[in-house]
């Protein structure tokens, strides 16, 4: 019996309350049911300063980064929500990602992105579902080596899009999420086979 496909979830936001962070969990059970093993994180639990060269050639990589990278090596996919920040990335999400890029002792090219699949969503309170920072995300992470499936979802007027349980209340619409977390198991499955 093959193992299954892990998944890393998580947003690119600090807020307790995020959109992205229910978007991010609603779509996690499509990529169950999908047959992955979904695992998701909270960057706040992993804090990083602001990626500073200086600072790395003092200290090394923080410990927190040791732990994003390891987390993200381990996982053959990930599930990414994506706030938008000024129609881009979250300072947030950018600093990980640029975190995650440095070079630990012996590693050998970025091994914490190269080869990995990746699906993007987005909610926002505005009117366009925060899709127009998809585009930086998507640039950033293909830069990198990543595979990024093209199907891709936002969710506008976040603010009333969610229950109290943090579902999304319109059902198309969660299924159209948990398509794309499913899309996402069914590709990276096919890539690692």
């Amino acid at each position: 019996m093959t193992q299954p496909i892990k998944i890393l979830s998580f947003a690119g936001s600090s807020r307790i309350e995020s959109f992205n962070k229910k978007l991010v969990k609603v779509a996690s059970v499509g990529a169950k049911n999908a047959g992955a093993e979904v695992n998701f994180i909270d960057l706040l639990d992993y804090p990083m300063p602001l990626f500073n060269e200086d600072l790395e050639a003092q200290e090394g990589l923080p410990e927190s980064v040791l732990k994003f990278k390891a987390l993200l090596r381990n996982h053959q996919g990930f599930l990414i929500g994506c706030p938008e920040y000024n129609g881009s990335i979250t300072p947030l999400l950018k600093n990980a990602i640029d975190w995650a890029t440095r070079l630990e002792p012996g590693e050998q090219g970025l091994s914490s992105f190269n080869g990995k699949v990746a699906a993007l969503l987005a909610a926002s309170p505005g009117g366009l579902g925060g899709i127009r920072g998809l585009v930086h995300v998507r640039a950033i992470l293909e830069g990198i080596g990543v595979i990024v499936i093209p199907n891709q979802k936002g969710i506008p007027n976040a603010y009333e899009a969610f229950d109290e349980q943090g579902q999304l209340k319109d059902e198309k619409q969660m299924q159209a999420v948990q398509a794309i977390a499913q899309k996402l198991v069914q590709i990276t499955s096919r890539l690692n086979a």
